[in-house]
């Protein structure tokens, strides 16, 4: 009498053949072959998203009067005649004008914030 269970099989000579199990499993996309995380390819974030640019020439179009702060805590009230890479040249009534390097300003804001 054979015990043959409905997943294995008979071959010919009447020996039973198991099933044999397949562990590999399908590779995931997200991992290479030596079992670390692949490097996925984005794109680069831009290199300038221009947000700065907008901002400085709506305030000088506008000619809104700023505080800006410096890193050592003073304050400068005036508004921003120009701009380039490393400076703003900012107007202040009845005082210089000064230009003034970014990497010394900590924050700027418009004057009427000061007021809420």
């Amino acid at each position: 009498m054979s015990m043959v269970r409905p997943h294995d099989e008979v071959n010919p000579n009447g020996r039973r053949q198991f099933r044999t199990l397949d562990f590999k499993r399908a590779k995931s996309p997200s991992h290479n072959g030596n079992g670390g995380l692949r490097n996925n390819p984005k794109a680069a974030p831009p290199e300038s998203t221009n947000a700065e640019n907008f901002y400085y020439l709506k305030q000088m179009n506008s000619r809104t009067p700023m505080v800006i702060v410096m890193t050592d805590g003073e304050e400068v009230r005036g508004w921003i005649e120009w701009y380039d890479k490393t400076c703003l040249k900012v107007n202040r009534e009845g005082a210089p004008n000064l230009l003034i390097q970014k990497h010394c300003i900590k924050y700027l804001f418009k004057q009427e914030e000061l007021n809420e």
